[in-house]
């Protein structure tokens, strides 16, 4: 068994809307997943990508993949990479895939020196959390993770707190 960890490049964007589908439909979140290929890859090509990812190759065969983003911790005073998506297709389960793809992420924190790795988990899946904490992951107890978007987050640029007639958007 050969298993290799490489990055992700524009060319799977299709590839990665796969396995993003397969991911969505074992979360039961398929309804959810409105992404394109063409969405990843753009997200991850042109001159700033704001994401990168990793295929996982058992044997030339796609076994699984990650996509992450930098954060910065304000506590830390340092960046960070957020891990967004963490997947291995159920035939290629139990034979390493997930701990290179996190190892990989790992190493690539020590290259940057950057602060952390983190991720979130759904409450009920029980052998990701398991597998988690076998590595040092801990969950963050206290913090609850809130979400805007669609219509709620539209109001929300629409409002006018904080600026001035004739003002300029920061961004």
């Amino acid at each position: 068994m050969s298993l290799v960890v490489r990055q992700a490049l524009p060319e799977d964007g299709e590839l990665i809307w796969s396995l993003v589908r397969e991911l969505a439909d074992y979360e039961k979140l398929a309804h959810e997943a409105v992404a394109t290929p063409w969405d990843f890859a753009s997200a991850l090509g042109g001159p700033h990508p704001r994401v990168f990812g990793e295929i996982a190759e058992i044997d030339d065969e796609p076994a699984g993949f990650s996509l992450s983003f930098y954060t910065f911790s304000t506590f830390v005073g340092r960046h960070g990479i957020h891990l967004e998506d963490l997947y291995v297709r159920p035939a290629f389960r139990r034979r390493g895939v997930a701990k290179a793809l996190l190892a990989s992420l790992a190493r690539r924190c020590a290259k940057e020196k950057l602060g952390r790795l983190e991720w979130s988990v759904l409450k009920w899946n029980a052998p990701a959390i398991a597998f988690y904490e076998s590595l040092g992951a801990v969950a963050m107890d206290g913090w609850t993770v809130y979400r805007t978007s669609g219509d709620a987050l539209a109001r929300l640029a629409e409002d006018r707190a904080g600026r001035r007639d004739g003002d300029e958007d920061v961004t």
